[in-house]
């Protein structure tokens, strides 16, 4: 075998040959073997010494694809622990259950999925019967990311533990009556049952390896033993497309997560066809998690494949199924043996000869039904395997018939995603295909039946006895409360009194303050800062030695910065989690540890800062997903608002996450202007997040980098901090300038560091226009809105409400002026229950790049913009003549 004409240097080409003669006489058995016995006999034996070479831990790049066979082979299998007919039974009464359920829905439109179940009901069973944890052993237990559109599954072996009832199963997809199932693993709407959401593709196999990667961190930081949990994900092929499945692939093995398993469903279909109608998905996803370090278990053929593979002397077979693409196999488990014959075995000589030797039936079993994934010694055997691999997360490829028992109708058909019912017919064959004792006379009003044994039936016995071995029921959510002590009030206080003449930007106040209260005894160690790859630019190096950033291997190289103060220190028990350029990952990181409470009983006072704009803009289906999950923290959007972050330009520039924060249910966002509003937001975050009645709530809090000087907190603002409205001061406050008695009033309302605008404008109006102006602080335009909203919704139940906006500015007459670095709409949201003349200013339109001034003025929120707006709002109701605001105009040359 020659060199290729023209070949790239390899990194061989640089090391030095210590014996060049022994290194030609491989190359020359190499060129032997092809030249005699082939190029395929050349390739096998390569691709078996870089096995053995791998198995025998040397250093050489692993192969990225096996063959297309078991990595386990049937001999090697262990011994199946149980009994193999009782769990075959109750899959199939699960089996039948899950089609009952959401065909019988079907009739309402209510929708469901069918196929996904019942080729994955295996995959799930054999789980449940030797593998996943429960939570009355040490409380943590496994933790299972169960596939979304597998949902009726899960229901279904509910139901035969009694956990759910027949009346739950009718209500599938129909919760408005308080006594339905969600259509997917949604916590918040079956909080005892389900812990991870996880229909939203993507999100799930991302959030379980910062599951998993979490669940180390508690270990490591001496806060909760988890080295008995185990987490699970069950995804689709077709899934892993989704970028987010993938992102986090190289972390797991970086940090040798063992404690995590992929089982990836490869049925070969997604919503609309084949995953890779031209390729092969489980190659390809067998290259790329190998590639990535992990452990890859492939369980493709049934115990039916044994014979075929004995017989394949010369490697044909294998070869054949190596080349054949996904949707041409797809199309031989629908089509008789005559046509498998033609266009499988009729490919060369050698597979003609192989098929001479099989049956029909035989052909039929293998090509139509026997997978490794509808096996439960297979799977047992690679599950087992998964947990006995140590050093490397294991994904397992596991291949099904999507539609699996369901009939010809159904078993991989393109359309069986869509398909949500099985004719009477249908269940009957299906019945006598499952053994199960279903007699004809229980369809007799036209209507599939649930099926269940009994409850001292041996199957729910059986059923039973396994879980209460392995630790009780899965999967289960369980909440010990565990309420925090409040912080000592000497950790706010600075922040209180104001910062004097120095200038201190909120994003350092809020981080001063959390570097305060992680000193707390009680609760410092709970704590748990996440930054993706920007801590010294919120201003948080200062943790870096204190509190050490996270990392298994703790530090194994000096930092280059270890001679200062500040420098860059790695330890195994460090608290921040600094997770590079991810937020998909730091957010996943989040709800991890904004779930722990939950999760191991722990709980965690996780704060992710972030730039604001790449927070609910790239990430705002995570923080549903933390929603869902009912999750408690603080989100922080540092270097908020528009005009704020200089020179940045238009996609750093963010002027609307509050609007996007405000269609969540579970997030209160506020926008604080001063240091002492965020004390008071945080330190009743904490009562409310983690005290004796905790609600399942996170907060969005947005902080600016612009320096100010920090007032003292008046006297009585407190309610009004946290309702999201309060008066700071008037134009009788004003030391210099102040208007006369009959001058025209107006009031002035702001939030985060527009508030110094309005102060500015303030003085403006008075000294210039004789026009008195009352600034206000709205610190959350969003719980303003929140609480309006309540106060409607209890109207229709006959209760008179007012909402506490409406009260705040109860007496005034005057006009009132709203301005935020955020889009219009932001503080808009207030605008129909203001009884007042209101009008707003605001950065609507993309960003850009200037000073800060330059941009203000660009969008018109500058203070003299805000004279201009406030004249023209009161030359409107003829309160300053009209040509004041043209004079002003010229003034200020706008």
């Amino acid at each position: 075998m020659s060199d290729p004409v023209g070949k790239l240097p390899s990194e061989l080409d640089q090391l030095p040959d210590r014996d060049t003669e022994e290194t030609a006489e491989w190359a020359a058995s190499l060129d032997a073997v092809a030249q005699a016995a082939g190029t395929r006999r050349a390739e096998y034996l390569l691709r078996r010494t870089l096995q053995h070479a791998e198995a025998a831990g040397l250093a050489l790049p692993k192969l990225l694809e096996t063959d297309y066979v078991n990595t386990i082979p049937t001999a090697a299998e262990p011994e199946f622990p149980g009994d193999e007919e009782m769990e075959a039974k109750i899959t199939a009464w699960n089996r039948w259950n899950a089609a009952a359920m959401v065909t019988r829905g079907s009739k309402y439109g209510v929708g469901g999925h069918i196929a996904t179940f019942a080729s994955a009901a295996w995959l799930y069973e054999t789980g449940f019967q030797h593998f996943f944890r429960g939570k009355e052993a040490d409380g943590s237990g496994d933790q299972l990311y169960i596939q979304g559109h597998a949902s009726p599954g899960i229901y279904a072996r509910a139901f035969l533990d009694g956990r759910i009832s027949e009346q739950q199963l009718d209500n599938f997809r129909q919760e408005s009556g308080g006594n339905g199932l969600p259509s997917y693993p949604h916590p918040r709407r079956l909080p005892w049952l389900w812990e991870f959401p996880t229909v939203s593709m993507g999100l799930g196999p991302l959030s379980a390896i910062y599951q998993a990667r979490f669940n180390r961190y508690l270990q490591n930081r001496s806060i909760k033993d988890t080295a008995n949990s185990h987490v699970w994900a069950f995804l689709g092929d077709g899934e892993m497309d989704e970028p987010e499945s993938t992102a986090a692939l190289a972390l797991a093995s970086r940090e040798q997560l063992d404690n995590l398993t992929f089982v990836i469903n490869c049925n070969l279909q997604r919503l609309d066809g084949p995953v890779r109608a031209n390729f092969r998905v489980v190659q390809e996803l067998e290259a790329q998690f190998r590639g990535a370090g992990w452990n890859v278990i492939k369980s493709l053929w049934g115990s039916a494949w044994d014979e075929l593979f004995q017989l394949d002397t010369t490697g044909a077979l294998v070869r054949r199924l190596r080349e054949v693409p996904d949707a041409q196999f797809q199309t031989y488990a629908t089509r008789d043996v005559a046509y498998i014959r033609q266009h499988f075995f009729g490919a060369d000589a050698e597979l003609v000869a192989l098929g001479a030797l099989l049956s029909d039936a035989k052909i039929a079993e293998c090509f139509h039904s026997s997978r490794g994934g509808h096996e439960p010694r297979k799977v047992y055997a690679a599950y087992k395997a998964a947990l006995e691999h140590k050093g490397a997360p294991t994904v397992i490829l596991a291949q099904t018939v999507k539609g699996y028992t369901l009939g010809a109708g159904f078993e991989s058909k393109n359309a069986n995603h869509q398909m949500k019912k099985l004719t009477i017919d249908e269940f009957k064959d299906m019945r006598d295909l499952l053994g199960l004792p279903i007699p004809d006379s229980a369809f007799a009003d036209g209507q599939v039946p649930y099926g269940h044994p009994g409850a001292n039936s041996p199957e729910v016995q059986y059923l039973n006895e396994r879980r209460a071995a392995l630790g009780g029921p899965a999967p289960a959510r369980k909440v010990r409360h565990v309420a925090l002590p409040a912080p000592a009030d000497r950790s706010f206080a600075p922040l209180l009194k104001g910062s004097g003449k120095q200038e201190m930007a909120t994003t350092m106040a809020f981080v001063r303050l959390v570097k305060d209260l992680m000193r707390d005894k009680e609760t410092g160690k709970r704590w748990v800062p996440i930054v993706p790859d920007e801590a010294r630019t919120f201003g948080m190096e200062s943790l870096f030695p204190s509190a050490g950033i996270y990392s298994p291997l703790g530090q194994t190289y000096e930092p280059v910065d270890r001679d200062q103060l500040m420098y860059y220190k790695e330890a195994k028990d460090g608290q921040i989690l600094n997770e590079g350029i991810t937020e998909a990952g730091a957010m996943a990181d989040f709800i991890a540890a904004c779930t722990s409470y939950a999760t191991h009983g722990e709980p965690m006072i996780p704060f992710y800062i972030f730039y604001s704009m790449f927070g609910w803009q790239r990430t705002a289906d995570q923080m549903w997903q933390l929603a869902d999950q009912l999750g408690k923290g603080f989100i922080v959007g540092a270097t908020a608002g528009r005009t704020t972050l200089t020179g940045e330009g238009l996609q750093h520039a963010d002027g609307h996450s509050h609007l996007i924060a405000s269609t969540n249910p579970a997030s209160l966002n506020y926008d604080p202007a001063f240091a002492y509003e965020i004390a008071v937001i945080v330190k009743d975050g904490l009562r409310r997040m983690y005290g004796e009645q905790p609600e399942d709530v996170f907060y969005y809090l947005t902080v600016y980098n612009e320096p100010k000087v920090q007032p003292a907190m008046p006297e009585g603002v407190e309610e009004g901090i946290l309702k999201g409205l309060y008066r700071f001061n008037t134009a009788a406050d004003l030391a210099e300038a102040a208007p006369a008695a009959d001058a025209a009033k107006i009031q002035l309302m702001a939030s985060g560091t527009a508030i110094h605008w309005i102060l500015e404008a303030q003085k403006l109006l008075a000294a210039e226009w004789n026009v008195a102006a009352d600034v206000w602080s709205a610190t959350s335009w969003g719980e303003l809105r929140r609480d309006a909203l309540e106060c409607d919704e209890a109207l229709l139940r006959g209760e008179v409400r007012t909402p506490y906006v409406t009260r705040a500015l109860e007496g005034v007459t005057s006009p009132v002026l709203a301005v935020s670095d955020w889009m219009r709409q932001v503080p808009d949201q207030i605008s129909q229950w203001v009884e007042q003349d209101y009008t707003s200013l605001g950065t609507d339109g993309f960003g850009l790049s200037d000073t800060r001034e330059g941009a203000r003025r660009h969008f018109g929120v500058d203070a003299q913009s805000i004279v201009v707006a406030a004249l023209a709002q009161l030359a409107r109701r003829h309160e300053v003549p009209a040509s004041a605001v043209k004079e002003a105009r010229e003034r200020y040359g706008l």
